[in-house]
C-alpha cells in the first residue's frame, strides 16, 4: 500500500463508525499528514470522501485490495473544523404526516433488509449520477441509518438546486414504523 503517516483500522465497522473513528484520528494529525483508513464497509468510499470535503480535508482516493478499502485523507488545517450541519431537519414521525418523497441514501443491502414503504433508494455514492431521477418540485426527506450520510446528501441536493430538502433525524436506527424488505 501507499505510505501514510497514520493507519486506522476500521474493518468490520458500519456507518457511522468509520467516519467517527476517522474524525478522532484526524484530530491527532498535523497539517499535511496523511491518514490511511482501512475499511470493509463499501459505503465508506462515498461517506469518507464526502465527510473529508465537508470538513475541508483532502480526500486523496481509495484503493481496493482483497475486499479491503484503503482510503487516503490528507489533513488540510490545524484549525478546528466544524462539520456543516444541514439546516433543515425533520423528525422520523413528521415524514409520515407530510406529502413528499422519502429518499433513502443507505447502501443497497441496508435498504433491502428494511426500508420505509415507498422510499426511493439512491445510495449516497450514486447520488451525483442519479440526481435527474428526483423531481425538484417535491419535498425530499433524506434518510440514512443515523443522519450522517443523509446530512451530506441533503447538502449535496441543496447545492444542486433542490430547495425543498430535509434531513431526517435521527434516521432508521430510531424508526418505529413498518419496514418493507426486498430480500
Amino acid at each position: 500500500m501507499l505510505k501514510a503517516d497514520i493507519k486506522l483500522d476500521a474493518k468490520g465497522l458500519a456507518c457511522p463508525m468509520p467516519i467517527v473513528k476517522t474524525k478522532k484520528a484526524m484530530a491527532d494529525l498535523v497539517d499535511g499528514e496523511i491518514l490511511e483508513v482501512q475499511a470493509t464497509d463499501k459505503g465508506s468510499k462515498a461517506d469518507l470522501a464526502a465527510w473529508a470535503r465537508n470538513i475541508g480535508h483532502q480526500y486523496i482516493g481509495t484503493i481496493e485490495e482483497n475486499e479491503i478499502l484503503y482510503h487516503y485523507i490528507r489533513k488540510c488545517s490545524n484549525d478546528i473544523n466544524v462539520e456543516k450541519i444541514f439546516e433543515y431537519t425533520i423528525s422520523n414521525e413528521e415524514i409520515t404526516e407530510r406529502p413528499g418523497v422519502i429518499l433513502d441514501v443507505r447502501e443497497e443491502v441496508e435498504y433491502a433488509f428494511g426500508h420505509i414503504e415507498g422510499a426511493i433508494s439512491i445510495p449516497f455514492g450514486e447520488l451525483d449520477a442519479r440526481l435527474k431521477e428526483l423531481d425538484m418540485d417535491n419535498e425530499i426527506y433524506v434518510i440514512c441509518r443515523t443522519g450522517k450520510r443523509s446530512n451530506m446528501a441533503a447538502q449535496k441536493l441543496a447545492n444542486a438546486g433542490f430547495d425543498k430538502v430535509y434531513n431526517v433525524l435521527p434516521g432508521m436506527t430510531a424508526w418505529t414504523g413498518e419496514l418493507t424488505k426486498n430480500i
